[in-house]
């Protein structure tokens, strides 16, 4: 397992990259041009700049998270094969620079979602949750504007330019079925999954969060039947997934382990992160502690170990503690508490392992 942290950019993140790097066992950056609106071919120069900063401090640019999908794509409209030779620009650009994975989500219109970012826990930390009957009963434009109240931070698959055409988005998805939307998917792998094992890339799809329909849209990427679906479209080596146990976990009928267990040889990207689910389908997130949420955190982590895992995991989502003041559930704190709890997991699976051989041995 080979642990990295996301990280938004210089004057962009309340975290900085010396303070990544003093966090035990993290070798490299998540990252992206977040400011590129979706579509865009990144520049050369832009990709260098990312490089050059993680070098200094002795960090990999390995993933990155992410490369937006154009509407267009999902769409399926004539204009998408523009935006798919952009798409694949950038790929063999990243190539050049050492990126092994390229994690990317294919969901309408909106990425996650959330009606309150900074809802309190018993103990008195913050965290985002969403609540089920509001959504149901929500305008999104109001949902929009709640997300976008503090400016100064942008939010990942909120960028206010992705979403100024917010009503025109919805209206063109209207008609557009879950049948579709998988034709449209297969459409852009089949154009780039070539590119990416040309550049030694790994194409790494995110669950959608929450994984079900929201605002009537269409949502795929969303379940165990689901998931083999989607790696069967394109049944390549380099076509894969981005195991998120807290998108996946939202929904208790989700066995997250198990879908470690049988995807493990293609998933070179993991986010780790607990949920708690209540009963009338509300959830919040938790630390990354078993107890706390309702995702068997020590039995992911678990399936991944049994599988000679190597590939990159970072903790997702963390709360706001000890009165850190950040992008929502991307603190420095709780973030690296997450880390030091996987590697004890982690660590004490090595030692189990180490014994057993010995105990075998004699």
């Amino acid at each position: 397992m080979r642990m990295v942290f996301r990280w938004f950019g210089e004057g962009n993140d309340t975290v900085t990259l010396e303070q990544i790097k003093q966090i035990p066992g993290v070798e490299g950056i998540v990252w992206a041009l977040h400011d590129l609106p979706a579509g865009e071919e990144w520049p050369m120069e832009r990709i260098l700049e990312v490089k050059e900063l993680a070098d200094r401090h002795g960090l990999n640019i390995d993933v990155v998270e992410s490369v937006n999908v154009h509407e267009e794509i999902k769409l399926g409209r004539p204009g998408r094969d523009k935006y798919i030779e952009n798409y694949k620009r950038t790929i063999e650009k990243l190539g050049k620079v050492g990126v092994k994975v390229i994690c990317y989500n294919f969901m309408p219109v909106f990425d996650w979602i959330r009606t309150d970012l900074f809802k309190e826990l018993e103990d008195g930390s913050t965290a985002m949750f969403y609540e089920h009957a509001k959504i149901a009963n929500m305008n999104p434009a109001e949902l929009v504007r709640r997300m976008n109240e503090n400016p100064e931070l942008t939010l990942p698959g909120w960028e206010p330019e992705r979403l100024q055409y917010l009503s025109t988005m919805l209206e063109a998805y209207k008609d557009v079925t879950e049948e579709q939307l998988w034709d449209n998917l297969k459409y852009f792998l089949e154009q780039v999954i070539p590119v990416a094992e040309a550049n030694g890339i790994k194409m790494a799809i995110h669950p959608d969060d929450p994984p079900w329909s929201v605002f009537g849209l269409p949502r795929i990427i969303t379940n165990q039947e689901n998931i083999r679906r989607f790696l069967n479209l394109v049944d390549h080596p380099n076509n894969c997934i981005t195991l998120c146990s807290g998108s996946l976990g939202a929904n208790p009928e989700n066995d997250v382990a198990a879908m470690v267990r049988e995807f493990a040889n293609r998933i070179p990207f993991a986010h780790i992160r607990n949920v708690r689910v209540y009963e009338n389908g509300d959830f919040i997130e938790t630390s990354h502690r078993a107890q706390d949420g309702s995702v068997d955190i020590c039995d992911v982590v678990k399936a991944f170990h049994e599988n000679g895992f190597t590939g990159y995991c970072r903790p997702d989502h963390g709360r706001h503690i000890w009165g850190e003041v950040s992008r929502p559930g991307y603190g420095l704190y709780d973030r690296a508490l997450g880390i030091m709890y996987l590697w004890g997991i982690w660590d004490s699976l090595e030692r189990g392992k180490r014994r057993n051989g010995n105990d075998r041995d004699q």
